[in-house]
């Protein structure tokens, strides 16, 4: 999702992460000795980082998604409220170079009510149920465009090209970024559908 490589933590730096993230959660919390984190920087929130936090406890499947800076952790539960609540106190801080980024982001971390859109920007990017017939692959991978900035206008709107997935169809929208950080989509068009791919909320 991010163009930097993510850094994985070691014991004393998971610590220090944790005691922001175990802050911002309800219900559970990690432990330190038991939980591996891979960490990046966040482009378009200046001094915050990405992070996911994972539980090795035997038999333990606890997870979570969670920006943070030292002494504020937002943790992400896939709806847009905390990427909203985030870029109003981050600031963020959206440009020409990074939008992209952002819009990646966005529709990894926030679900629909009936499910997520999938950026796809080449053919790995599709959750395959399996290998696809190598023609179907390759007209596919010909479809298939990375995100693409169109103009800026006065007000500060992004308008960029994006390929996605929804369930099983692949489709082609205009999506628009506000300098503020509000996404929405318009001009949808339907490229193919019936692919066979990986539920992205059952996972089957």
């Amino acid at each position: 999702m991010f163009r930097d490589a993510y850094q994985r933590l070691d014991l004393s730096q998971i610590a220090a992460v944790l005691e922001d993230v175990n802050s911002a959660l309800s219900g559970f919390s990690f432990d330190p000795v038991e939980t591996e984190i891979l960490s990046v920087d966040i482009p378009f929130y200046p001094g915050f980082s990405f992070f996911e936090v994972s539980s090795t406890a035997p038999g333990s499947t606890l997870s979570c998604y969670a920006v943070r800076k030292p002494g504020k952790a937002i943790v992400l539960d896939f709806t847009n409220v905390p990427v909203y609540a985030l870029n109003k106190t981050a600031p963020l801080r959206l440009e020409e170079e990074n939008v992209g980024e952002y819009v990646r982001f966005f529709f990894t971390y926030v679900r629909g009510r009936h499910g997520r859109f999938l950026i796809s920007e080449n053919v790995d990017d599709i959750a395959w149920k399996e290998e696809p017939p190598p023609a179907a692959r390759m007209a596919i991978g010909k479809i298939l465009k990375p995100i693409m900035l169109k103009t800026m206008d006065s007000a500060g709107t992004f308008h960029l090209v994006a390929h996605m997935m929804f369930k099983d169809s692949l489709f082609r929208s205009d999506v628009n970024v506000t300098k503020e950080g509000f996404v929405t989509l318009e001009n949808e068009e339907l490229l193919v559908e019936d692919i066979p791919v990986f539920d992205d909320i059952l996972g089957q």
